[in-house]
């Protein structure tokens, strides 16, 4: 075996070694997604359940305009972009899609006049991404990115909303962003800009008993479902202070859930295209392989035919 003939050899093996990791990963990913998904779905009654719990106590709280998480008069100073990355390669644009949604917003919030824009990253991807270029994070998480757990977002949610009620002289935030990727389908993931503070209220109108009124949510004049009768113990203000935190904790928990969702589609679609182009380079190299298989042999047996002649002159002229 030539010299060349060996080179392609040892690319061809290593790309079959490369080959079996993107093709391992690839349905590692695969099994992952589906997991994913279910825990979304799981997530979905609570935060329904949630919202009208919500929207009844507000209806029914009466300083819900002065409630700290919903204070509409704030300086616009400072903000906080929750930034949800990877913790591992492998996945694509995934990562950077994410940071780049997260810069744009910075310089959309700084030309609408914020001071300070302290970004709060997850995944080691974006954490590396600040490091390197030297900027100041307010908080950072990782090791958790693929798989999050309601205790992980219910950490960030607290560490967010300290910061959120401190005044903004000493330090506090005046809006809070969070910067995920959503789930579409398995082949489309799209970075997307959430605010989770401060909450906007609408308003509704009610009946005589204090009912909502449902609204027409679609051209046929379907109405909405009407929210059931509430009692409130202690009183609606005590509820609906307890309950928006929550609702900082749920929207950050599905966040998280969201993006996990996506990392697992995008390592996947990543990986099974290093398999495919693996497959397609191995095809190649095996080719030229052939092709310095066959130079040699020629090459050999030009070789031999040449000295038969040489030595047959020779014999002949002696």
């Amino acid at each position: 075996m030539g010299a060349q003939q060996r080179v392609f050899r040892r690319k061809i093996r290593s790309i079959q070694s490369t080959m079996k990791i993107t093709k391992a990963m690839e349905m590692i990913a695969s099994s992952r997604i589906i997991k994913a998904q279910k825990a979304l779905d799981a997530a979905v009654p609570y935060t329904r359940a949630l919202f009208d719990a919500i929207s009844a106590t507000a209806s029914h709280a009466s300083g819900v305009d002065k409630h700290p998480l919903t204070a509409k008069a704030r300086l616009e100073q400072r903000a906080l972009v929750l930034v949800i990355t990877a913790d591992r390669g492998l996945a694509g644009a995934y990562s950077i899609n994410a940071i780049r949604e997260a810069e744009g917003l910075t310089r959309l919030l700084k030309d609408r006049g914020f001071s300070d824009v302290v970004p709060y990253v997850v995944g080691r991807k974006g954490v590396g991404y600040y490091r390197f270029r030297e900027k100041e994070m307010g908080g950072e998480w990782v090791g958790f990115s693929d798989q999050p757990d309601y205790a992980h977002a219910k950490e960030i949610a607290d560490t967010l909303l300290e910061r959120f009620l401190q005044r903004t002289e000493d330090g506090g935030a005046d809006e809070i962003h969070v910067v995920y990727t959503h789930f579409v389908n398995m082949g489309t993931q799209q970075p997307r800009v959430r605010r989770i503070l401060p909450l906007e209220v609408v308003e509704e109108e009610v009946d005589i008993s204090g009912q909502h009124i449902g609204r027409p949510d679609n051209e046929a004049g379907e109405d909405k479902p009407v929210f059931p009768l509430y009692d409130f113990e202690p009183g609606a203000d005590a509820v609906l202070d307890e309950l928006l935190p929550r609702y900082v904790e749920n929207a950050v928990y599905a966040a998280l859930l969201m993006s996990a969702t996506s990392e697992h589609a995008a390592r996947r679609r990543a990986c099974k295209s290093a398999t495919d182009n693996a497959s397609e380079l191995m095809k190649t190299y095996t080719r030229l392989a052939n092709q310095a298989r066959q130079a040699e042999i020629t090459q050999e047996i030009s070789e031999i035919v040449g000295g038969a002649d040489a030595l047959a002159a020779a014999n002949a002229g002696s």
